[in-house]
């Protein structure tokens, strides 16, 4: 987790001003990853004390624009952010609780996957969703079926 001073230098480094809700929004997502909004909003309320909603959105979208943050949206889920960028990882998402893990890059250099068309596309970026069930909804899953 970055110090007050680090996140203070991560928003500069970015041309952002330095606001105490930017600064309670970036230090929820290095905290959080992968946190959809309701829980950003949480913790940034913690945090500071008040925070409205729309504010945290405003951040969440300033943030992404100027490439601090990631927006993911695995399908049929919210949308969730996480403060790794830059590297081209993945994920793997739990089926059953939505629980979310990042993935390292499937090979090779970015995009690391090749498109067997472009479209005449200049692809940068490849994103993949990995789904199946995380360890505690297995064990949960597994003694289900045992008391049944």
């Amino acid at each position: 987790m970055p110090t007050a001073v680090e996140l203070e230098e991560i928003l500069r480094g970015a041309d952002l001003r330095v606001t105490r809700p930017r600064m309670a929004v970036l230090a929820a997502l290095h905290a959080h990853p992968h946190a959809d909004t309701g829980s950003i909003v949480t913790a940034a309320r913690e945090d500071l004390g008040r925070v409205s909603t729309q504010a945290v959105y405003d951040v969440l979208q300033a943030l992404t624009e100027r490439g601090l943050v990631r927006r993911i949206e695995p399908s049929g889920s919210v949308a969730r952010y996480e403060t790794r960028v830059g590297d081209n990882h993945h994920h793997v998402v739990c089926r059953s609780c939505g629980a979310i893990a990042d993935v390292a890059c499937a090979v090779g250099p970015a995009p690391c996957l090749e498109a067997s068309e472009s479209h005449g596309f200049e692809i940068d970026e490849a994103e993949v969703v990995y789904w199946g069930r995380c360890p505690d909804c297995q064990i949960a899953g597994g003694l289900a079926a045992t008391t049944a």
